[in-house]
Parts: C-alpha cells; sequence; structure tokens
C-alpha cells in the first residue's frame, strides 16, 4: 500500500466545491453535482483501476478557489510519480491542475496533520468591473478606507472564539480558532485580506471579508463586543465566493 499527497490548482467557478455531495433530480434523472473531489477521483479510478479516496486539507465551497490545494489517497498501483501526474493533468478538465506528486509515509493526513492554511481574498475596487477577473475577485465599486480595515482585521488576530464569524453548520463543533497572521493591502485597484489560522469555520473569511469591506465603507463595529457576543446577526455580509482562494497550507 501506498501512500500518495497531491498539491492541486483549480478555478472553482463551474464545481459546487471540494466534497462529493448528494444526487440531485435533473429531468426525471438523479444527477451529481461536479465537484473537485468528484472529478478527481472518477480520473484516478480510471487510471488506477481501484476505488479511491480522496482526503483533502479542508473543504473549499462552490465558487472558490485554490493555487495549492493538498489531498492524498492510498493506493496499491505501482505507477510512479511523474507518470501519475501526466496522466492526470492528461485527463483532468483545464480548470483542475496537479501541481505536485508525492509519495509520503503511509501515516500522513492531509487534514488532520496541517498546521495552518492562508485565504486571500481579493476585491477589485473601482468603478467598472473586469471582463477578465470576474471569477476570481468580487467587484466592489464604492470607496473603501483601507486604514480602518487594517485596524478591524488587527483585532482578529490571535485565539478567539469566531462563533460570531461562523454561518449556519449543520455539525455541532468547537468555534475556537486561533489566526496566526491577518493583513489588509492595496496595489492598484486589487485589494487584498490575508488570513492565516489553524483552523476555519463554515464561511469564516468570507464573513470576516464581508465584516472589514462594512468597516471600510464606514459602519461602526465594535469587533471586541461583536466576538463576544458569538452572534452572527451582528456581523457584516458574506462576501461573494468568487474572490477567496486558499493559497497554502503548512505542515
Amino acid at each position: 500500500m501506498r501512500n500518495i499527497k497531491l498539491t492541486l490548482e483549480y478555478r472553482g467557478t463551474n464545481f459546487s466545491g471540494w466534497q462529493i455531495q448528494g444526487s440531485a433530480k435533473s429531468q426525471g434523472r438523479r444527477v451529481s453535482p461536479p465537484t473537485i473531489q468528484g472529478t478527481i477521483e472518477k480520473v484516478l479510478r480510471k487510471i488506477l483501476q481501484e476505488e479511491v479516496r480522496l482526503i483533502a486539507s479542508g473543504r473549499t465551497d462552490a465558487g472558490v478557489h485554490a493555487e495549492a490545494q493538498v489531498a492524498n489517497f492510498k493506493t496499491k498501483a505501482k505507477i510512479n510519480s511523474v507518470r501519475l501526474q501526466l496522466a492526470l493533468n492528461g485527463l483532468l478538465r483545464p480548470d483542475i491542475v496537479v501541481k505536485k506528486v508525492q509519495e509520503v509515509p503511509l501515516d500522513f493526513h492531509a487534514r488532520y496533520q496541517a498546521k495552518s492554511k492562508l485565504y486571500r481574498y481579493t476585491i477589485l475596487n473601482r468603478r467598472y468591473p473586469s471582463a477578465h477577473l470576474r471569477d476570481y475577485v468580487y467587484f466592489y465599486k464604492y470607496p473603501l478606507d483601507i486604514r480602518r480595515m487594517k485596524e478591524g482585521a488587527r483585532l482578529l488576530r490571535g485565539k478567539k472564539d469566531f462563533k460570531a464569524f461562523q454561518a449556519s453548520d449543520k455539525k455541532s463543533r468547537g468555534s475556537i480558532r486561533t489566526i496566526k497572521k491577518i493583513g489588509v493591502r492595496r496595489k492598484g485597484d486589487l485589494v487584498y485580506i490575508e488570513v492565516e489560522a489553524d483552523g476555519f469555520l463554515y464561511n469564516m473569511v468570507r464573513n470576516i471579508a464581508g465584516t472589514l469591506i462594512a468597516m471600510g465603507r464606514g459602519s461602526d463595529f465594535d469587533l471586541k463586543k461583536l466576538l463576544g457576543s458569538k452572534d452572527r446577526r451582528l456581523t457584516g455580509p458574506t462576501a461573494p465566493a468568487c474572490g477567496l482562494c486558499l493559497i497554502k497550507v503548512k505542515y
């Protein structure tokens, strides 16, 4: 048995997120919505001629992109890493690319051994949109006060209860997370919000981005009080998925 680690880049626009989902009815038939996991597993089965289960560092939502998602799977196949990468990239649709294939110890687990993940949220902040960037940025035409956004971001750094930034979740889970780094910067018409943490709650980064954008527009949030309230209704709106990208997973 071998354990194979994949480093993946994908454009999430045309997918229903990472995780395989239940079937949905379409014109009398049951059709599974396309997911990153399902698409890659289907190609792996074709190459390896065996059932494969991919484990990701974390599940990205519909429309969210990745520069370096990490996943692993176990196989009995003897194919080497170079040939496997070539085969995958030859059969996968062009919006998924396998950047690296590595054989790793059998106990490696892409999710449980991840120490932190870095996400970047990108805002196109000008009076007109972009035809080329429309799937990768959140177009926001109103002026933003970057200084206020930076001040807000600074208050979110550290180990805290981020329940107020968690979207409704079917599973009951703890909401304590540690944000190791968070920053806001502007480069030309683009505004970047970068967040690195030891873990993220459902829609946490998008809710943080939406709150910081609202602060940049003048909304007066008392973030310390807001965090203490654990009330999602008191934070800003959820920013659209298109602006979010998983940049790096650290082990």
